[in-house]
């Protein structure tokens, strides 16, 4: 499929999809999530991990496109911010690791399909923010229940309500991205945390990502029971053989995602 706001490039297991849109920096409108939904109901098996990043130095993704926004009605705002939750929900059930490679504004919808990743890198000029209520409206594609799980309740408050933005080094400490980088090592940096991936068994990042997502809002009982199911499928797996194996005999695993 040829996509007029997607960039697509494939080296090896890791796909790179760079969210392009230059003039509105990256803005988020239907047309733009509609491309991210068709892509990500296509990823094929092949694909072990997915970085997501936006064009150029200045914007990862700059929020949603408000000039498409200003005119909707209360049935229209509802359907839009459904849809955007539904694509970010896509993008967080895939069952490979997604890393966010964010290089400048992760603002509104930007740091939302941020949050939607599993692993966020920051270039030291990256700029995030909630600011939606500067604009009469709330975070609309899930940004009130993943901030909140990533930084705690108080924090997204502080975030949400004042509508203000922060810089890399906050998102650091707070505990919004898992590492900072310089720009230009930016992205070096997030294919070198997918090189990593890559090299372990596929369907035990499968399950562990299965299990960190599903366990995300079930008491202790059920989510030690999830993960106790889950350690056992493990076994049920070539992967496990193989890595086991490997690591008796001393020699380097050969993973077929099997």
């Amino acid at each position: 499929m040829d996509y007029k706001f997607l960039k697509i490039e494939n080296e090896g297991p890791v796909c790179t999809m760079t969210i392009s849109a230059p003039k509105s920096l990256n803005a988020l409108n239907r047309a733009i999530l509609e491309e991210i939904d068709a892509f990500v109901s296509s990823i094929v098996d092949s694909v072990r991990v997915l970085i997501i990043t936006g064009d150029g130095e200045k914007s990862f993704v700059a929020g949603a496109d408000i000039s498409e926004m200003a005119g909707f009605n209360e049935q229209e705002g509802f359907a839009f911010g459904q849809f955007g939750a539904s694509v970010f929900r896509k993008i967080e059930d895939l069952p490979i690791p997604v890393i966010a490679a964010i290089n400048g504004f992760a603002l509104g919808g930007g740091c939302e399909i941020a949050m939607a990743c599993d692993i966020r890198v920051a270039a030291d000029n990256a700029v995030f923010g909630q600011p939606e209520v500067k604009l009469g409206i709330i975070p609309g594609f899930s940004g009130t229940y993943r901030l909140a799980k990533l930084v705690g309740q108080g924090m997204a408050k502080d975030l949400i309500y004042t509508g203000r933005n922060i810089k890399a080094d906050e998102a650091l400490r707070i505990g919004l991205v898992n590492a900072v980088l310089p720009h230009d090592e930016m992205m070096a940096y997030a294919k070198k945390l997918a090189s990593m991936i890559v090299a372990n068994a596929p369907r035990a990042v499968a399950f562990a990502k299965k299990t960190i997502n599903e366990n995300y809002d079930m008491d202790r009982t059920e989510a030690l029971a999830l993960e106790n199911r889950n350690f056992g499928a493990c076994f049920a797996t070539s992967d496990q053989k193989e890595g086991m194996q490997a690591f008796l005999g001393k020699r380097k695993a050969e993973f077929q995602n099997k």
